[in-house]
Protein backbone atom coordinates (compact mmCIF):
# COMPACT_ATOMS: atom_id res chain seq x y z
CA UNK A 1 0.00 0.00 0.00
CA UNK A 2 1.47 3.42 -0.96
CA UNK A 3 0.19 5.72 1.65
CA UNK A 4 2.25 8.48 -0.24
CA UNK A 5 -1.04 8.83 -2.24
CA UNK A 6 -3.79 10.91 -0.71
CA UNK A 7 -6.70 8.83 -1.11
CA UNK A 8 -10.11 7.86 0.99
CA UNK A 9 -8.90 3.75 0.97
CA UNK A 10 -5.33 5.20 2.75
CA UNK A 11 -7.13 7.72 5.05
CA UNK A 12 -9.49 4.55 6.28
CA UNK A 13 -6.20 1.89 6.74
CA UNK A 14 -4.68 4.53 8.51
CA UNK A 15 -7.29 4.96 10.81
CA UNK A 16 -8.22 1.78 11.58
CA UNK A 17 -4.07 0.92 12.51
CA UNK A 18 -4.35 3.98 14.74
CA UNK A 19 -7.47 3.08 16.48
CA UNK A 20 -6.04 -0.78 16.70
CA UNK A 21 -2.76 0.09 18.02
CA UNK A 22 -3.89 2.37 20.62
CA UNK A 23 -6.56 0.04 21.88
CA UNK A 24 -9.11 2.72 21.19
CA UNK A 25 -12.91 1.84 22.59
CA UNK A 26 -14.86 4.84 21.04
CA UNK A 27 -14.12 3.98 17.14
CA UNK A 28 -16.96 5.92 16.02
CA UNK A 29 -15.78 8.88 17.47
CA UNK A 30 -12.96 8.62 15.17
CA UNK A 31 -14.40 7.50 11.90
CA UNK A 32 -12.44 7.59 8.47
CA UNK A 33 -15.26 9.92 7.37
CA UNK A 34 -14.40 12.52 9.81
CA UNK A 35 -11.20 13.05 8.03
CA UNK A 36 -10.60 14.88 5.03
CA UNK A 37 -7.57 14.69 1.99
CA UNK A 38 -6.74 18.26 3.28
CA UNK A 39 -5.52 16.87 6.85
CA UNK A 40 -4.17 13.79 5.16
CA UNK A 41 -0.52 14.68 5.99
CA UNK A 42 -0.90 15.52 9.29
CA UNK A 43 -2.80 12.05 9.97
CA UNK A 44 -0.13 10.74 8.34
CA UNK A 45 2.42 11.86 10.87
CA UNK A 46 -0.06 10.59 13.69
CA UNK A 47 0.33 7.22 11.90
CA UNK A 48 3.82 7.25 11.77
CA UNK A 49 3.88 8.02 15.13
CA UNK A 50 1.97 5.94 16.36
CA UNK A 51 3.46 3.02 14.41
CA UNK A 52 6.70 3.62 15.50
CA UNK A 53 6.26 3.73 19.65
CA UNK A 54 5.95 0.48 21.50
CA UNK A 55 4.02 1.63 24.61
CA UNK A 56 1.83 4.82 25.35
CA UNK A 57 1.62 6.69 28.78
CA UNK A 58 -2.17 7.71 29.28
CA UNK A 59 -1.34 11.40 28.46
CA UNK A 60 -0.15 10.72 25.35
CA UNK A 61 -3.06 8.67 24.38
CA UNK A 62 -5.15 11.46 24.97
CA UNK A 63 -2.60 14.15 23.14
CA UNK A 64 -3.10 11.57 19.58
CA UNK A 65 -7.24 11.61 20.56
CA UNK A 66 -7.16 15.13 20.91
CA UNK A 67 -5.30 16.13 17.90
CA UNK A 68 -7.19 13.43 16.09
CA UNK A 69 -10.07 15.43 17.32
CA UNK A 70 -8.80 18.77 15.54
CA UNK A 71 -8.54 16.90 11.90
CA UNK A 72 -11.79 16.34 12.04
CA UNK A 73 -13.72 17.62 9.44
Amino acid sequence: MDLNKKSAENIQYMVDEITTKLRMVNTGAISPEHFSTSSYDDLKDIYDLVLRKQSFSPSEMQAIAEELGNLRK
